[in-house]
């Protein structure tokens, strides 16, 4: 897993080149940008029971039959494991909104997740739902400007929604 700067400062340094301008500039941008950076993180962190719970009720509204005897969120234990489910891919994308860079989600969450959905007969679609559910409530959460850093979020909103989306279609 690397963060913004280590990606950066590896891929220079695979060329044998010192950093761009172009490279310097992004890195002291989100820099300057990095208490937006945390307040969004924490703001997500501090809602995450809310944003899965929610986004769980708004899925098995639109498709009860995921709750119905047979569905796959039937059972106490399959539910537990679908939230839990959510909840890693929410934590995931916080770490990669933290880090600005989605390798870890990758590499630690979506890396063979679509298999082992298919291998357990998991509807990928459903999953994806939920996943752009959570996208819409933690993309809300950030451009809420209430108790947050002063200045436009609108380039932080749009690397969170994807880190959603780069969820949502790893697992459809």
């Amino acid at each position: 897993m690397l963060d913004a700067f280590a990606k950066v400062v590896s891929q220079a340094d695979a060329k044998g080149e010192f950093l761009s301008g172009a490279q310097f500039d992004a890195l002291a941008n989100m820099v300057k940008e990095g208490n937006k950076r945390l307040d969004t993180v924490n703001r997500i962190t501090s809602n995450a029971s809310t944003i899965v719970a929610n986004a769980a009720r708004a899925l098995f509204e639109e498709q009860p039959q995921l709750v119905q005897p047979g569905g796959n969120a039937y059972t106490n234990r399959r539910m537990a494991a679908c939230l839990r489910d959510m909840e890693i891919i929410l934590r995931y994308v916080s770490y990669a909104t933290l880090a600005g860079d989605s390798s870890v989600l990758d590499d630690r969450c979506l890396n063979g997740l679509r298999e082992t959905y298919q291998a357990l007969g998991v509807p990928g679609g459903s999953v994806a739902a939920g996943v752009s559910k959570m996208k819409d409530a933690a993309v809300s959460i950030v451009n809420d400007t209430n108790g947050i850093t002063k200045g436009d979020c609108s380039a932080l909103a749009s690397e969170v929604a994807s880190y959603f989306d780069r969820a949502a279609s790893a697992v459809a």
